[in-house]
């Protein structure tokens, strides 16, 4: 019992660690020291941060319909749609992960494509809630 405790802690500690400088083992890091993308297409940044401001917007116009206590089901409406809106975002940068970080920490194999994986099974279970 006491092995098995100590393997779980152990791999639990591998996990966060890989986590902390991402799977494909890349440790960029900004003078703020925010972890960095490995490579972002610039099309799917801009459309992106265009997606947001609109979700922004959408956010703001539910504060306003819930300030003039509109009627629940619309505001309802409008939510489901935020909803939509950044899973759209989630999808593309799911996308932009597969296609630089992932496939860069898998092409080079050992411990950064089994880093991945083990960030890829995690982020799936995450974020498909």
């Amino acid at each position: 019992m006491a092995m098995a405790t100590k393997t779980v802690r152990a791999s639990k500690a591998a996990l966060s660690t890989a986590s902390a400088t991402c799977g494909c083992g890349v440790k960029h890091v900004s003078a703020a020291g925010n972890r960095l993308a490995h490579g972002v297409d610039p099309e799917i940044k801009d459309r992106n941060l265009k997606r947001l401001r609109r979700i922004e917007g959408q956010v703001r116009g539910l504060q306003k319909m819930m300030e003039e206590e509109r009627y629940c089901a619309d505001v309802m409406t409008q939510i489901s749609s935020v909803h939509e809106a950044l899973r759209a975002v989630g999808r593309e940068l799911m996308r932009n992960h597969l296609k630089y970080c992932a496939t860069s920490a898998i092409n080079a194999g050992g411990d950064k494509a089994n880093a991945m994986y083990d960030e890829l099974v995690d982020m799936m279970y995450k974020h498909s809630r």
